[in-house]
């Protein structure tokens, strides 16, 4: 049987997947999690490969991003817009328009280094989350060790904010 791909890229992340899955197989002991990223949500399961059965099943389908992450960027943006504004009102009382122009344009660059959120965005909060609760049932079923799958994607953003904070809610893998 062929296997029919709408695009390139699907081809090439079924090729990845086909190899991780190669070295990895989840047991009744150690079972996978398998993780698929779609363009809004992502999805987690836990998979006891032996059995050909899913122990538990996590999504961000009826998930709400975390509020502290927005409040925290939204407070950032109103010091940075005070700073800012700061910034206007001394360039203004300066003499000369260079002497001006630079301090306006330093206060600029360093109002927007301090705002700058290194946490991503509203989708990796979500992943986060799924994480988090990925590992609280599964820690609630008894499984501590698991084998991670990234299913075929790069061990980057959502997919490596998911493995994060599962392994900081208490999954070992």
């Amino acid at each position: 049987m062929q296997r029919k791909f709408g695009n390139i890229y699907e081809y090439k992340r079924w090729r990845r997947h086909k190899r991780v899955r190669n070295r990895v197989v989840g047991t009744p002991e150690r079972p996978r999690v398998a993780v698929f990223r779609s363009n809004q949500h992502i999805y987690a399961q836990l998979i006891d490969d032996e059995a050909g059965r899913t122990l538990l099943a996590v999504s961000s389908l009826k998930l709400e991003a975390p509020a502290a992450t927005s409040k925290k960027a939204d407070a950032k943006a109103e010091k940075a817009a005070a700073k800012v504004e700061k910034a206007d009102a001394k360039a203004e009382g300066k003499k000369g328009d260079k002497a001006a122009k630079a301090a306006k344009g330093d206060a600029a660059e360093k109002v927007i280094k301090e705002t700058k959120v290194s946490a991503g965005g509203k989708k990796t909060a979500l992943a986060r989350e799924v994480g988090r609760l990925l590992a609280e049932a599964a820690t609630a079923k008894g499984f501590k060790k698991v084998a991670f799958d990234r299913g075929g994607y790069l061990y980057h953003g959502r997919v490596a904010a998911l493995a994060a904070s599962a392994r900081e809610h208490g999954l070992d893998f």
